[in-house]
């Protein structure tokens, strides 16, 4: 190559070179392009993320004030209403097809929020009455029918080719349970109301339970089914050997008042049928208690015995007792002890809602709050149920 062609080819590399720098300045530019695509898409990726980590957080974290609760908004709103009567929330989730009532008279009330309503069934539940080892139904009508077959259906043998001997047909008894309304009467001063820290619905759910608690054990042992349940003391009683449907049978202790030396408890637990003495509890008072925890059998041992656990009923013979204090203190010819399977001998049927109407007029300066629920009681099977009369006949 000469000298004379090198202006030549310095001409002939200039417009390549201009081309690759085109070609590298678009290269970079597409490249940025993308670059900045991949980090735009890597940073909603992590927002994404970081959104879903903090509904996990949200949704695990626990609950430390009542307006993230699920039923914040029904509180809130009974809370208002509990403090100075604004019901305009109340009403307002009513309109919304929430789990509300209006306050209209015959309802009477607002239906208080669930956290309340679960505090008073706890205490119910907990309390020493017999619905603890009742059956309970919830109903929505004003009344609850239990049907018993108390009689034997008639059955035979039969061969191939022999006729048929006709059968007897057992019968129906039809028990009808109606629901009562049950009370309370708490007040508070408006001053109390106004303070903040006063735990309004705590305090209410406290007094409603008690009263409720205490009405209902008396009623179901004693009530004599006006206006209240049915106790089971409140029936005819005979002796067991001529008991009949609509009775409650007993046995005797043998002395006036007392319980004797124990004998009489074994004869009242095989007065009970052999199908019921399976779930059967004993239910008396804690005089007659302290009665019974000093009875020995033969070889010398206590025939009653404590619960091995905490919240672990005592057990007499074997079985099950509940101290209700409603029950009557041992004296000459009282029926003191009750032994019987109360889950197939007593029927409680209640209505789940709980009803509050606040007065703030007819005890000033204080304010009224008229709680009430509809329960109701009775027996449901006769033959379950068998008691003790501390006497000679």
């Amino acid at each position: 190559m000469s000298n004379q062609d090198l202006p030549a080819n310095t001409g002939d590399a200039a417009p390549l070179a201009h081309e690759v720098k085109q070609a590298v300045t678009g290269f970079l530019h597409e490249f940025k392009g993308f670059q900045d695509d991949v980090q735009s898409r890597l940073k909603q990726a992590e927002e994404r993320v970081n959104m879903l980590d903090r509904k996990t957080i949200s949704q695990n974290r626990p609950h430390l004030a009542a307006s993230q609760d699920a039923g914040a908004p029904h509180q809130k709103a009974f809370n208002a209403y509990l403090r100075c009567g604004d019901d305009d929330g109340l009403r307002g989730l009513e309109l919304e097809g929430k789990a509300m009532s209006t306050a209209v008279a015959s309802d009477g009330g607002y239906l208080v929020d669930p956290q309340t309503s679960e505090t008073v069934k706890s205490v119910l539940n907990a309390s020493a009455s017999i619905r603890a080892v009742a059956s309970v139904v919830h109903v929505e009508a004003s009344s609850y029918d239990v049907l018993i077959d108390h009689s034997e259906m008639g059955a035979g043998w039969a061969n191939e080719t022999g006729p048929a001997a006709e059968t007897s047909t057992g019968s129906i008894d039809r028990i009808t349970i109606p629901l009562h309304e049950l009370s309370a009467l708490p007040k508070a001063s408006q001053r109390l109301l106004d303070d903040s820290a006063f735990d309004i619905e705590g305090w209410l759910a406290t007094r409603i339970a008690d009263k409720f608690a205490r009405s209902e054990a008396d009623a179901f042992i004693n009530g004599d089914g006006i206006d209240k349940p049915t106790g089971f003391l409140n029936y005819p009683v005979t002796e067991n050997g001529t008991w009949t449907w609509g009775e409650i049978g007993y046995r005797v202790s043998g002395v006036d008042g007392d319980v004797g030396n124990g004998d009489a408890i074994i004869d009242l637990v095989y007065a009970l049928g052999a199908e019921y003495r399976a779930n059967a509890t004993f239910i008396l008072n804690s005089k007659t208690a302290g009665m019974l925890r000093k009875l020995k059998d033969a070889d010398g041992r206590f025939l009653w015995s404590d619960g091995l656990a905490a919240g672990e009923p005592a057990r007499l013979m074997g079985y099950p007792v509940l101290i209700a204090e409603d029950m009557p203190d041992p004296a000459a010819n009282s029926y003191s002890i009750a032994f019987g399977d109360f889950r197939a001998g007593y029927t409680i049927a209640e209505r789940p809602d709980l009803r509050v109407l606040r007065d703030p007029f007819s005890a000033k300066p204080h304010v009224l709050f008229y709680a009430t629920k509809r329960v109701g009681g009775d027996v449901s099977d006769f033959a379950a149920i068998k008691l003790m009369k501390f006497g000679l006949s």
